[in-house]
């Protein structure tokens, strides 16, 4: 079968060129665009990452063809990345328009269903949360929200106090 074909020595040594060139590639761009590059921040973050690691791996796995494609998406994406977040964090409107909205899931020990559908979330994925949270009884629970990157925040303490405004300020309760 020619799926377990061996491949040319040469093929490897240019996929080991392409994939060192690549990783020094990202090291640079990564070093001047920053840390936010890659990082998982909202959706839209995710999905531009998801089309980084794919234009990477093409360049990689096609040692045959040119890097500069790859080089150019590459910076074209993380200058849109940049651009796109010194938008969001220098206009409240774009934000708005631009970004989901966290949700808030459970309000002290009460469990908001409706907020659970709209935002997919199965009771039991919310239990599931509170457990990872260390919660072991549901009044510890100050607030559960699940956030604009899909991850979801169990505030809770044993303690008798209430959480600030302004970490809740842009939750939809």
């Amino acid at each position: 079968m020619d799926i377990f074909k061996i491949m040319e020595f040469s093929v490897i040594l240019k996929m080991l060129l392409a994939g060192v060139c690549i990783y020094v590639y990202i090291l640079i761009i990564t070093r001047i665009a920053g840390k936010r590059t890659f990082a998982k921040m909202s959706s839209f973050d995710f999905a531009v990452t998801i089309a980084m690691g794919s234009i990477l791996a093409d360049a990689v796995n096609k040692p045959g063809s040119s890097l500069m494609p790859a080089f150019v998406s590459l910076a074209i994406l993380v200058a849109l990345q940049v651009l796109f977040a010194k938008f969001r964090s220098s206009s409240n409107k774009f934000e708005k328009v631009v970004s989901n909205t966290p949700i808030l899931l459970n309000d002290g020990s009460n469990i908001l269903k409706d907020n659970l559908k709209r935002a997919l979330v199965s009771e039991a994925d919310l239990m599931g949360k509170i457990r990872e949270a260390n919660v072991l009884q549901l009044s510890q629970v100050k607030a559960v929200v699940f956030e604009t990157t899909g991850d979801i925040s169990v505030l809770h303490t044993t303690n008798d106090v209430t959480v600030d405004e302004i970490i809740m300020q842009d939750v939809d309760q």
